[in-house]
């Protein structure tokens, strides 16, 4: 598939969720609801707009800097995926046997949490399938996305591995999709790419789900 119609895809799937997840009062429970209501998923739609200025190829004395930027545009994306996740299954969440906490023991709410400590609760709580290391693919964006700060030399990979990431992310927001509840299929923001692996966060607040 062209990396044009992988982008295309994730912008159709990102807005989607931004469209459904804005306007979720009633379906969603109270907390969960108040907590979609200020987030900005709009942004998600925009960063995955952005994705369609990489695919320009960059001249040399550019290449660097506009392959960093890339790198944090789809960090953001991913972090904001894993918080749309946490943000829906908020009542789930905060009810967790291991909830990420401040050091005084006040919950962490998902709209404000660093990717580092998320991953480590993605990893303990909500990625059991072994097909795919979730974990480890986070981590590399994280770390290619944090080079943004860098003044030392960090390894920030290619373009053909950033689009070979861009791919990768496109199953990981399919992934989160089809983790989060919705009254019936229909409500379900789709693209036409198959599901390789779904998410096995159980949902309390949703049982039939």
């Amino acid at each position: 598939m062209p990396i044009e119609e992988v982008v295309n895809r994730i912008v159709k799937l990102n807005d989607g969720l931004r469209y459904f997840w804005t306007n979720a009062g009633g379906w969603a429970p109270i907390e969960a609801a108040q907590l979609l209501s200020k987030s900005r998923l709009d942004w998600q739609v925009s960063l995955s707009r952005s994705l369609k200025i990489w695919l320009e190829v960059p001249s040399a004395d550019e290449n660097d800097g506009r392959l960093i930027l890339a790198w944090a545009n789809l960090g953001s994306l991913a972090e904001g995926t894993m918080k749309l996740f946490l943000s829906v299954h908020f009542v789930d969440y905060q009810n967790d046997i291991e909830p990420i906490k401040e050091k005084n023991g006040n919950l962490i709410d998902p709209d404000v949490l660093h990717l580092g400590r998320m991953r480590h609760f993605f990893k303990k709580r909500i990625w059991s399938n072994r097909d795919f290391d979730w974990d480890a693919w986070i981590q590399k964006i994280q770390q290619r996305r944090n080079a943004i700060h860098a003044y030392k030399d960090k390894d920030i990979g290619t373009f053909d591995e950033f689009f070979v990431d861009v791919r990768q992310y496109l199953i990981f927001l399919q992934e989160m999709n089809s983790g989060l509840p919705y009254p019936d299929s229909g409500y379900r923001p789709r693209e036409e790419l198959k599901i390789r692996t779904k998410c096995a966060y159980i949902s309390r607040t949703h049982p039939d789900f």
